[in-house]
């Protein structure tokens, strides 16, 4: 089960209650898309001769934000997280954010058809 402090980190990643954010966003969401891969492409991390490095898994969702599934310490990780370029260019991951398990991802996308009721509901 997702613990109260995940979902409280979710819902400050994703639902900004801003209601200028909400309107600039509703306006620019076509060039917003169009920056957020031109971005990835250019704020890309050097890939690894392994062939299989960490941007191999990385989804954009936002302009620094990033989907990203990983292992650590012989676990599957869904990283939903804030990403900043460094000094030398290279992107890294910031502190804002959240790790969840293969088990707690599932929980999220079963509750994903309530979680966009809700959504509509209060939109």
């Amino acid at each position: 089960m997702i613990t109260r402090s995940a979902w409280l980190l979710l819902s400050r990643i994703f639902c900004r209650s801003s209601t200028k954010k909400k309107i600039r966003k509703e306006k620019n969401v076509e060039s917003t898309k169009e920056k957020t891969v031109e971005s990835t492409k250019e704020k890309s991390p050097k890939k690894k001769k392994s062939g299989d490095g960490p941007e191999d898994h990385m989804y954009p969702l936002a302009r620094q934000r990033f989907v990203n599934v990983r292992e650590f310490r012989g676990k599957v990780l869904i990283d939903i997280r804030e990403y900043y370029t460094d000094n030398s260019g290279e992107l890294k991951p910031g502190k804002k954010g959240i790790s969840l398990t293969v088990e707690q991802w599932e929980k999220l996308k079963d509750a994903m058809e309530d979680v966009n009721d809700s959504v509509r509901e209060l939109s």
